[in-house]
């Protein structure tokens, strides 16, 4: 027997897929600032020199690259409350899991830009007499960042698909909404499907741009 698709039961529930995906932005434009932040930090230890620091920085970063989004998201929320004895909001600790696990990423994205650059042009930067600081910010920065635009980019993809998971914690994202509107309509192939065309109509324009970027980057070497 054919399924008999109906769109149109879903209208009266369009509010609630329209704040899912606003929330959904929200905490992927939200977690990529603080992902941002704490991988400059991060990505700064590993290339400090000292030690101890590099070795925290490098501890944190295999943390938060071996072990899955949502198994993190389950430990900030319901485990790590015991630990330190504080009652974490659910909102707090989707950002929190989030924020730690795409800077993880993003640090290496800095690093290996940074590193892409030839030892030669610190080494001409200091002959004329820059310090470490102008040679960075003037020399290595402007070329590393051309290099690690198109990783970051797609990077930040990723993340806006990662926020799915937050619904597992009751994070009324657009993965949460799309639930709710089934368990109201009992439609699930019409709510499902609406959820992942609003996630294409997001990313397919942005991954677009980052393939257009990555081109330009090409060319341009």
């Amino acid at each position: 027997m054919m399924y008999a698709w109906d769109f149109n039961v879903l209208w009266q529930y369009w509010d609630l897929f329209m704040y899912g995906l606003w929330l959904t932005v929200v905490y992927t434009v939200g977690s990529i600032v603080f992902g941002v932040a704490i991988g400059l930090v991060v990505c700064a230890a590993r290339l400090s020199g000292w030690k101890i620091l590099s070795f925290i920085a490098r501890f944190y970063q295999e943390i938060f690259r071996c072990t899955p989004l949502l198994v993190q998201l389950l430990w900030f929320y319901y485990a790590f409350p015991m630990l330190v004895g504080v009652s974490i909001d659910n909102h707090v600790a989707a950002m929190l899991s989030l924020s730690l696990y795409v800077g993880a990423f993003y640090a290496e994205i800095f690093r290996g830009g940074i590193l892409s650059i030839e030892r030669g042009q610190r080494e001409a930067a200091a002959a004329i007499g820059m310090s470490p600081w102008q040679s960075m910010t003037r020399i290595i920065m402007p070329q590393a960042v051309k290099r690690m635009l198109p990783a970051f980019i797609n990077q930040s993809v990723i993340q806006f698909k990662n926020t799915s998971l937050v619904s597992v914690i009751s994070v009324a994202d657009l993965a949460y909404m799309a639930a709710v509107v089934n368990s109201q309509t009992y439609r699930p192939l019409e709510s499902y499907t609406v959820m992942a065309l609003l996630y294409i109509a997001v990313l397919f324009p942005l991954t677009q741009v980052a393939d257009w970027i990555e081109r330009r980057m090409r060319v341009s070497d």
